[in-house]
């Protein structure tokens, strides 16, 4: 049950408000003076405050409800506090709720208004309660993967990339290899470092090779060698990455863009350890675990006859898939905390202008923006301005003004039900969302 305190000094308007309280469930406690509500907030576990704006007979200045506030909000900044004010005193509530109170109330108040009011409330403080359970518990499975694994300064804080960066360390002891889908600059390669520092070839080599870096002739020879006169300009025996990576990792990014040639030549290598140079007829043998990495859609391309079904199966053994930065926002500022200088903080506007931004780009996008605002920032912090990102970005909010269906369903099953706090995600007040939970036929319960 919520429990609620009353800080009024006539026990007239406290007996009338614990009345209305009790009848809606919720519990009340009273105190008379600022000091013995001070100390039952020390005391008591309390969810919301109603405090007067005076306290001294004859007194009207709301000044005493002031300092009241003041030492609420400096002890407890959390806790929502409702200003009861006379109309003589209305604009130091209204100051107040600038400062911070969550709303103001004047006497005499009406009982139903004042209900809603503190319900919602309740129902945000609940809300916010869970979210910080929430993340807590996040943040403890965080720790824990930092203290049991070598997660290579990863740098996340989002649920989404949790789940990623946890898989790769369960499935890194595997011989197993392992294939990370995900879009251009998302991070795929911090992966599958995370896959290689937790496997069992930790110590061995990490050697990369993007498939999309090269021309396709040379793309062969750059994975298994050649010996010298295997084609032009080949003037001598030449090591390939495979060779390089024995008894370690190789990681083959962008490997949508094999050639079907090498395609096969890799199919034969994960299947028996075995592969000759170009121009030459001798059988070598590796040990090598194989992680490869793609941003390209391969079963749409196992379809148009580019790349072949069986060593896409081969490769898939264990898939992690790595969703783009705008679906794992709550990475966002922590990765930009990583990439600024150490003399610029990130300022509220720029906090702002990071977080609507969609990020196409993903975190290279990100690093990018951040270290050219760093360097060009003339001010002592970064601020909006020096981020130059497109002006869309900076009106994205807008876009939520109207939500569908699935997107109002997206947000209550992200509050868990929790109605206010569906609707401050939404960007809507609680009865707006009711009304469009109506429209679309969406279960109030």
């Amino acid at each position: 049950m919520p429990s609620l305190l009353i800080i009024d000094d006539n026990p007239a308007v406290a007996t009338a408000l614990e009345v209305l309280f009790s009848l809606h469930d919720i519990s009340t406690l009273h105190a008379q003076t600022p000091e013995a509500g001070l100390a039952v907030l020390q005391s008591e576990s309390v969810d919301l405050v109603i405090q007067d704006m005076n306290f001294t007979e004859d007194t009207t200045s709301g000044d005493e409800g002031v300092a009241l506030f003041a030492q609420i909000r400096a002890r407890h900044p959390d806790l929502p506090v409702i200003l009861l004010t006379a109309w003589t005193h209305l604009s130091s509530a209204v100051e107040l709720v600038k400062a911070g109170a969550a709303d103001y109330v004047a006497k005499p108040w009406d009982d139903r208004k004042l209900l809603a009011t503190v319900n919602n409330l309740l129902e945000l403080a609940e809300a916010r309660s869970e979210l910080d359970r929430r993340r807590n518990r996040e943040r403890a499975r965080q720790e824990q993967l930092t203290q049991k694994y070598d997660l290579r300064g990863v740098v996340f804080d989002d649920p989404a990339s949790e789940r990623v960066i946890a898989l790769a360390c369960q499935v890194a002891r595997s011989d197993l290899p392992v294939l990370i889908t995900g879009p251009n600059g998302s991070g795929k390669e911090k992966i599958a470092e995370i896959v290689q520092a937790n496997s069992s070839v930790r110590n061995g080599a990490f050697v990369t090779l993007n498939c999309g870096a090269l021309p396709s002739e040379l793309i062969e020879a750059e994975l298994f060698g050649a010996d010298a006169g295997a084609y032009t300009g080949a003037n001598k025996a030449r090591e390939g990455k495979f060779e390089a990576a024995d008894g370690g990792t190789l990681f083959l990014d962008e490997i949508g863009n094999l050639p079907l040639a090498g395609q096969m030549k890799l199919l034969r290598v994960l299947e028996t350890g075995r592969f000759e140079r170009l121009g030459s007829n001798r059988e070598r043998h590796v040990t090598v675990r194989v992680i490869s990495a793609t941003n390209a859609d391969l079963p749409a391309l196992i379809r148009d006859g580019s790349f072949r079904e069986d060593l896409y199966y081969r490769l898939n053994a264990i898939e992690l898939a790595l969703p783009p930065l705008a679906e794992r926002p709550g990475d966002i500022l922590p990765l930009a905390e990583s990439f600024r200088p150490a003399d610029k903080p990130i300022g509220d506007s720029a906090r702002s202008a990071l977080l609507r931004h969609p990020w196409p780009g993903n975190v290279r996008e990100l690093r990018n923006v951040v270290q050219r605002a760093g360097l060009l920032a003339t001010g002592d912090r970064i601020e909006a301005a020096d981020l130059n990102l497109p002006k869309a970005a900076m009106v994205k909010q807008a876009s939520v003004a109207e939500p569908d269906r699935a997107g109002i369903e997206a947000a209550l099953a992200r509050a868990s039900g929790v109605i206010a706090q569906a609707a401050a995600d939404l960007g809507l007040s609680r009865q707006a969302l009711y009304r469009r939970m109506d429209r679309f036929g969406i279960p109030r319960e």
